[in-house]
């Protein structure tokens, strides 16, 4: 038994694979066996600087639970379980997860399903219900509309009853985007004067940019006034700083770059997200897509494809 390590700060090289010591749960803590886990963007801010080394990689995993810590009344052995947070060192077999942070899978929702429902579904979840309350009639941009979070962004936006207009950067990937229900699919270098073009001049009332700096000026061109731009991620680099007068002089804009981690802070409002989440699965109103998956052993190669923004959909590791 292995579990995936981070030793030095770094590229994908740095994950390392080393003996799994044996892990027993603490008070409020369930060990899990996993049989998938997640790759995540978080992930890669972690592993380039964000937590000091070395470090137990993996945030994200469904499994099932195989013993509990003192207290833990919600999961028995033998529950499949998920969770997007809590669960820290889920690039393993085994992981141990806060009981609080983990949610029971139903039986309905296999375990791929599961684990791709979770970070995305669910920051897709509070970016449409919470950072700007989608509604019927709003125009949505959607930025790499064709990744696993912005395909999810695109179907709870029209579900919500709203105009999206996607970015890609291929006929390929734009085709996604359409399947998923985007109205209108841009590149990324006119999104902006062909967002104005169909809006006859308005503009989105709100745009979620997970690209970053090289699509943040063409933002403020492309929102409306008194509009909301949403940065949930930094593909092509972090965001320059912003002068907080151009949100002034760019139409009185609201400016935001939210985290997950504070729409999950109590176990009753994930799992008030993921009943929703799920429920929409079920109804067939929202549609997952594993665009890959890989051994665990082959993680290097896992999260060099999706830094190279050469994959769509939600990338899976198998345990």
């Amino acid at each position: 038994m292995t579990f995936v390590k981070v030793e030095q700060h770094g590229g994908p090289e740095a994950y390392v694979q080393v003996d799994n010591e044996e892990l027993v749960p603490a008070e409020g803590q369930i060990l899990v066996e996993l049989s998938v886990s997640g790759v995540n963007f978080l992930d890669v801010v972690q592993r380039r600087k964000a937590l000091p080394t070395p470090f137990r990689a993996g945030v994200e995993g469904v499994g099932r639970v195989v013993s509990t810590g003192d207290g833990v009344t919600d999961f028995e052995v033998g529950t499949r379980v998920g969770w997007m947070a809590g669960g820290q060192g889920s690039f393993s077999q085994f992981a141990l997860v806060q009981a609080a942070k983990a949610v029971p899978i139903p039986d309905d929702i296999d375990d791929e399903t599961g684990v791709a429902a979770l970070m995305q579904g669910i920051t897709a979840h509070y970016l449409t219900t919470d950072t700007h309350p989608v509604t019927s009639g709003d125009v949505v941009v959607v930025h790499a509309a064709a990744g696993g979070l912005g395909q999810l962004l695109t179907q709870v936006a029209v579900l919500k009853g709203a105009t999206v207009i996607g970015t890609t950067s291929s006929e390929e990937k734009a085709e996604i985007a359409r399947a998923n229900g985007a109205s209108h699919v841009f590149g990324y270098e006119d999104f902006a004067d062909k967002t104005l073009e169909v809006t006859d001049g308005i503009g989105a009332n709100v745009i979620y940019d997970g690209v970053g700096a090289t699509t943040f000026d063409d933002d403020l061109k492309a929102v409306r006034t008194r509009g909301t731009i949403v940065v949930v991620g930094n593909a092509s680099g972090p965001v320059d700083p912003v002068d907080v007068n151009t949100l002034n002089t760019s139409g009185s804009l609201f400016l935001t770059r939210p985290t997950v981690a504070d729409h999950v802070r109590t176990a009753d409002e994930i799992r008030a997200r993921t009943d929703e989440i799920f429920a929409w699965i079920r109804n067939g109103d929202l549609t997952i897509n594993v665009g890959a998956r890989y051994p665990i052993a082959e993680v290097t190669d896992a999260f060099a494809a999706l830094e190279s923004r050469a994959t769509t959909g939600k990338i899976v590791l198998e345990h």
